[in-house]
């Protein structure tokens, strides 16, 4: 590897703040297309340079850049802020560079991923190409709840300054039961103004509109290679965001999804499952192919294969697709059933495709105590929030309605969005319902596919927030993400519903009080009903095979 590399270049915005970044440059000298990547976690990481390193080698100038405030940069590292006029103002710096042929990709996961799309919405005429991975949504489509989830204070923590803090040092699970949650940062020792700032604005309001982009996919028109994993706990943006793009008529979108957790393409065990030795893929040649068509006019067989690649977990295997959702898509209502005794997997919760009849129970009920949450399995640490982990301890728990299918004599295959909609009512302003998806083994493993959770008060949007009135029925959807899973013979398809979901979601005090102030607690009693009049359900993407 003989790439030549120049350290601390000196990129100038239109404010005059200097960045720095790392220069990858071909061994042969001329005019080549230039990738752009740019990150607050250092631009020397191992990943950066050997991802440098590969792309020149194969005719790309590669420039690792630390974004404003973070590393070797100068300015005020304030998360997105300025990431996209910053953005504009590097890509076209670089392709009025006399080494560079005038196009330029961007590539880059999560952080890195969301900070190109805002960057594409200031149309930088030079931009060609762009790589987003594991992308972060616009704010509370992954946190629906009004408030950053838990984690964020961990994210937060570890960003701040200008290089990368040990985040081993803080008892993470002490800090997240911390209230009034507003004070979360106060047990880490740190004071956050970031944090606190965030906690201000519970619902979408201009200050989150302004780093917003999933409404404005009309304004970008720009070849895009989204790239994610069933398991990334930022997984709900990549299929909209690709979605999104076709619907607005934009050619030349792309979508990747293997069976990863957030970070990709690491290894073919997750959790207790192995995926095989195919879930695993070069991802360097992957993108480079992308590249090589969109910023080299290079076509190695790139144009004929189709748009969507996706991993099918259960079987195990790739699949190419035309679409993003497939067009053999069958949405199948599964409803909910008991005699009135869903509670716990020792429960009556029955889960089938026949509507409720009048000769069973209209409801379930259980109540909702936030001192004692549902516990979601997960590390403590942001990297990664949770996984195909077993839930059947968890369902032993009174507060867990579980609904479970007859097992099934045929295998079932479940690609795309997993959508809920309940009828429930409370004796609380305010409350939660969470909506968990599992595959349950004959051992009785019931491992977690996808899940999701709506807050009471932005069932209507949470632009829009309302207070609920005790004792009314209410009619609420959950999106649950989405999966690519085939259920196999003699498993059973089962769905949990619940009230928290912690750390993973910050838990509702059930007050109607002001979000994240707040240390009051109240009981809820809940009830999900399952009736002709009120059938509640849980819509599934089958894939007739």
């Amino acid at each position: 590897m003989s790439n030549r590399v120049k350290r601390d270049i000196k990129i100038p915005l239109r404010d005059g703040v200097l960045l720095s970044a790392d220069h990858y440059q071909p061994e042969e000298d001329g005019q080549y297309p230039a990738i752009v990547v740019r990150t607050p976690y250092g631009k020397t990481r191992e990943q950066q340079h050997l991802q440098g390193e590969y792309f020149a080698d194969h005719g790309y100038h590669v420039i690792n850049v630390d974004v404003r405030g973070r590393g070797d940069s100068e300015g005020e590292f304030v998360p997105y802020r300025n990431d996209g006029v910053d953005g504009y103002d590097v890509i076209e710096w670089v392709a009025g560079q006399t080494w560079c042929d005038g196009n330029v990709g961007t590539l880059g996961g999560s952080y890195l991923g969301r900070i190109q799309w805002l960057t594409a919405l200031e149309q930088p005429p030079s931009l060609k190409a762009m790589v987003p991975l594991v992308t972060p949504s616009d704010p509370f489509v992954e946190w629906p709840t009004g408030l950053p989830n838990p984690m964020h204070i961990c994210w937060l923590y570890m960003t701040r300054g200008r290089v990368m803090q040990n985040i081993n040092l803080v008892d993470w699970q002490k800090v997240y039961w911390t209230l009034p949650y507003v004070d979360m940062d106060l047990p880490t020792g740190w004071y956050s103004e970031q944090w606190r700032e965030e906690i201000e604005h519970p619902y979408f309001d201009e200050y989150w509109k302004h780093i917003a982009y999933q409404h404005r996919f009309d304004e970008i028109d720009v070849p895009v290679l989204n790239i994610s994993g069933w398991y990334d706990d930022e997984q709900i943006g990549t299929p909209l965001n690709y979605r999104g793009m076709v619907e607005a008529g934009k050619s030349n979108q792309h979508l990747l999804m293997g069976p990863w957790p957030h970070q990709l393409n690491k290894s073919t065990k997750l959790g207790d499952l192995d995926f095989g030795a195919d879930s695993l893929i070069d991802m360097n040649d992957y993108q480079r192919r992308f590249f090589d068509y969109y910023l080299k006019g290079i076509d190695d067989g790139f144009s004929e294969k189709k748009p969507v690649d996706l991993f099918v977990m259960g079987e195990n295997k790739w699949q190419q697709e035309e679409t993003w959702p497939l067009p053999n898509t069958e949405w199948t209502d599964f409803y909910l059933h008991s005699r009135g005794k869903a509670n716990s997997r020792f429960g009556d919760g029955v889960l089938s495709t026949s509507e409720p009849a009048g000769n069973e129970a209209e409801y379930d009920q259980y109540s909702y105590n936030p001192a004692n949450p549902v516990p979601f399995i997960t590390e403590m640490v942001s990297h990664q929030i949770g996984g195909p982990d077993d839930y059947s301890s968890i369902e032993r728990r009174d507060d867990v309605l579980v609904y479970t299918s007859e097992v099934l004599d045929e295998d079932v295959e479940v690609t795309g969005q997993v959508k809920a909609n309940l009828f429930v009512s409370t004796d609380a302003k305010d409350t939660d319902f969470t909506v968990k998806l599992l595959d349950v083994r004959p051992s009785g493993f019931a491992q977690r596919l996808t899940d999701g959770l709506v807050r009471g008060r932005f069932r209507n949007g949470t632009d829009k927030p309302e207070l609920m009135t005790p004792g009314e029925v209410y009619e609420v959807e959950v999106d649950c993400w989405n999966t690519s899973h085939v259920f196999k013979k003699s498993h059973q398809i089962r769905i949990e519903v619940a009230s928290s979901a912690f750390p993973k979601y910050d838990r509702n005090l059930n007050t109607g009080d002001e979000l994240g102030k707040t240390t009051e607690m109240k009981v809820a009693n809940q009830m999900v009903y399952h009736s002709e009049q009120y059938p509640s359900s849980v819509v599934l993407p089958i894939i007739k095979r």
